[in-house]
């Protein structure tokens, strides 16, 4: 990879409240007149991801459409 970047693992906790430590990435989302910067998992092999419905209801997104 020419162009290989390395991400933190930060540490937090899960949904059972453990400690945990995953690779996150930063991300600035941008729709219409909308920025938000967010900081979620990097999906390390994964076949899709997804957007949260929160962020895309905060950036005015119409799910319908």
């Amino acid at each position: 990879m020419v162009n290989a970047q390395r991400f933190p693992f930060i540490e937090g906790r899960d949904a059972f409240g453990d400690i945990d430590a995953i690779p996150q990435l930063p991300l600035t989302l941008a729709y219409r007149n909308s920025i938000v910067e967010v900081t979620r998992l990097l999906g390390t092999g994964a076949s899709f991801n997804i957007l949260p419905y929160s962020l895309g209801i905060q950036q005015g997104s119409v799910w319908e459409e």
